[in-house]
């Protein structure tokens, strides 16, 4: 089966917004990738809930919102109103993970779990019969353009084995570094979603690296 992709918006050209929104409207991509920050679970801010709105009303494709916010208890029903078909937390932001969990999927959006790169996936086990999607962030988050980190692929494959144990219908997100180059090997290692954001929208033909990407790079 061909991955899905999301096309990080973090790296589309603001000023050129709704033009790059229609581009991967055009495209094959999937789905859309919001990265949400804070300023305080990562050292970044982006975007506000009037310019996600605002991208909702031009998307027609699925909105896939990554909290890297401290808190997300707090926001999830506004996110779902302002857009959000799929959402993912940090496991290292949730106190209370089974609840925010149930919190996203009670307001009507698909949930997802997403890992830094310290964390052992392991620590899914007792979660991940009830996610829809796992997001293993093969950077640190906060930025974008950063290197692959190549410890990556052994914890996708990691997830993929607890994901057969417990028969969880998760899908597995990758997000940080992903370029044709190791697009195959994350699809090879058990990657069913790629997020992708400098590889496309540095691409002088990005709908053309959205289908690469499609076919394994």
């Amino acid at each position: 089966m061909k991955p899905l992709i999301a096309p990080s918006l973090l790296s589309a050209d603001f000023l050129n917004l709704e033009r790059d929104i229609e581009m991967i409207n055009r495209s094959e991509a999937d789905w859309f990738h919001l990265d949400i920050m804070d300023g305080v679970f990562v050292p970044n801010i982006s975007f506000g809930f009037p310019l996600i709105e605002k991208i909702s009303n031009k998307t027609t494709k699925p909105l896939d919102v990554h909290l890297m916010i401290v808190d997300p208890d707090r926001y999830i029903d506004r996110f779902v109103k302002s857009g959000a078909t799929l959402i993912s937390v940090h496991y290292e932001a949730c106190t209370h993970l089974h609840r925010t969990v149930g919190a996203i999927k009670q307001a009507g959006a698909k949930a997802g779990v997403a890992l830094n790169p310290h964390t052992p996936v392991n620590l899914l086990s007792d979660i991940i019969r009830d996610l829809d999607f796992v997001l293993i962030m093969s950077v640190n988050p906060g930025f974008g353009g950063q290197k692959f980190i190549e410890h990556s692929y052994d914890k996708i494959r990691e997830v993929k084995k607890i994901i057969r144990e417990t028969q969880s219908p998760a899908l597995i997100e990758v997000d940080g570094g992903v370029d044709l180059q190791n697009a195959g090997m994350l699809i090879s290692c058990g990657t069913d979603i790629l997020v992708a954001g400098n590889t496309i929208f540095s691409s002088s033909d990005p709908a053309a690296t959205i289908h690469q990407l499609k076919t394994g790079g």
